[in-house]
């Protein structure tokens, strides 16, 4: 009897720290870093920390606990969120040496050629219209390049109609990327990618080229479209 008893003892307080623990962890957040949700991002960039010290938002956590930065965050001037998107869409089957590569190059052929532009310049007015940033330059191609709109297929009474829809901006930007380096694909065998990748950069900062011309075209077919933007609600 007496073992009976110390059983059911044992039993209830198993039970009973198996129901706190559980407890406990179903009050808890579910998360999969090792830092605690009260820990603030880090800021690695120089002018996002002088805004934020010129800022009253700096005394608040000026206490607070950081977590470490990550392997990408940097401090440098060239570190670029946007030429890092447009590697690792330009890499293929994991050769981030190779993309990294195309990339430089790329960038380099973009400074030769408007270095060029800019002595064969004869007047001061088109040289100043000449610009010689390599990161500009792209940072340019690419806002020409987002489409506004993109197509969608809506089946209605056994018809497929595309229909004019809002893109969201990280899409916009990635269908950019995309053209312009489908457009650099389509070249001569004995031009080298990066040489006409550079060429279609300086095009699309002039709002010419093929990737702009597709980016023309897309907003052509959704501005015909149009009629059919209800479809998207019904």
């Amino acid at each position: 009897m007496a073992n009976l008893r110390l059983f059911v003892a044992s039993a209830a307080s198993s039970l009973n720290n198996y129901g706190l623990a559980r407890y406990y962890l179903t009050s808890l957040k579910r998360g999969y870093s090792v830092f605690p949700p009260h820990y603030i991002q880090p800021i690695p960039r120089k002018e996002d920390q002088e805004a934020l010290f010129q800022s009253d938002e700096a005394k608040k956590i000026v206490h607070e606990q950081v977590k470490p930065a990550l392997v990408m965050d940097t401090c440098s001037e060239f570190y670029d969120k946007r030429v890092l998107k447009f590697l690792n869409t330009l890499m293929k089957n994991g050769n981030r040496k190779l993309a990294t590569a195309l990339v430089t190059n790329t960038f380099e052929s973009v400074k030769r050629l408007q270095l060029e532009r800019y002595h064969k310049a004869t007047t001061s007015e088109a040289k100043e219209n000449i610009e010689l940033d390599p990161f500009a330059v792209f940072h340019r191609a690419v806002d020409n390049c987002i489409p506004i709109l993109q197509l969608k297929n809506y089946r209605r009474g056994g018809i497929t109609y595309q229909v004019p829809i809002p893109i969201a901006p990280l899409m916009a930007q990635h269908k950019s990327m995309l053209w312009l380096i489908q457009a650099a694909k389509e070249k001569d065998d004995e031009e080298r990618f990066y040489h006409v990748l550079a060429k279609e950069l300086i095009a699309a900062s002039q709002n010419q080229g093929r990737a702009v011309k597709w980016k023309q075209e897309l907003n052509k077919k959704c501005q015909a479209n149009r009629a059919y933007a209800h479809f998207r609600w019904m």
